[in-house]
């Protein structure tokens, strides 16, 4: 079956930009789309879809105050924000209100399509972007207020080599550095497939189910440093 999505967007040029995105994924099939979060609410009661891409800020009723009232009216609502603001209290916000997936307006067509497959699988998803300054945010609370987290940052970096390989420990650092898979390929000079192998392995080899969840557990293990 084919993960059905409903795209909420105000600007017309960008949400066409995201589902002609989406339809080169066979899997995928936007079934609706709107220009406001109170429309939004009327086409999940209508359409009951897998995925919600939402933007943030609309007229009426903005991304945030329609997520949570979904969530409210349609628990297994599975909602992916879209936003300009990389924010750290942006993303805290959406993700209280039951958002599962934040991305930036800067992303790229990997990372939409990989966003929806892992929120449609009941995951979530970060930018990496965004999780680079939720790490950072996490780091300083945890040094200010004197916390076990705290101290593991003050202790030398050390590497999981009983759990993952060598290249597999440089990827998970440029995870934890908030870059993209395409980056990472990059810079190491692999593939970008080689590289959403080695995550998948890393995911499966800490038992999370997305990387977000990796980086937090890496950092609470002093696995990575972060700048």
């Amino acid at each position: 079956m084919k993960t059905s999505i409903v795209i909420i967007d105000d600007h017309q040029l960008f949400r066409e930009g995201v589902k002609r995105i989406l339809d080169f994924e066979p899997t995928f099939e936007v079934v609706a789309e709107g220009d406001d979060g109170t429309e939004a609410v009327d086409l999940v009661e209508k359409y009951r879809p897998d995925v919600v891409i939402m933007d943030i800020n609309m007229p009426n009723m903005n991304g945030v105050e329609a997520t949570k009232e979904l969530v409210e009216e349609f628990p297994n609502s599975k909602v992916i924000i879209l936003s300009i603001h990389d924010d750290e209290n942006y993303v805290t916000h959406a993700l209280k209100t039951g958002a599962c997936g934040y991305l930036l307006k800067e992303m790229d067509a990997d990372a939409l399509v990989d966003a929806v497959k892992v929120v449609a699988d009941g995951g979530s998803y970060l930018h990496p972007k965004v999780t680079h300054n939720l790490v950072k945010e996490y780091r300083r609370l945890a040094s200010d207020t004197g916390t076990e987290g705290g101290n593991v940052f003050a202790t030398e970096i050390r590497r999981p080599l009983h759990l993952l390989t060598r290249r597999e420990c440089e990827v998970l650092q440029l995870l934890a550095d908030g870059q993209s898979n395409r980056t990472i390929g990059e810079t190491l000079f692999i593939s970008e497939k080689t590289v959403k192998n080695h995550v998948s392995n890393i995911l499966q080899k800490m038992n999370v189910n997305d990387r977000t969840q990796a980086v937090v557990l890496a950092i609470k293990n002093g696995w990575v440093e972060v700048n």
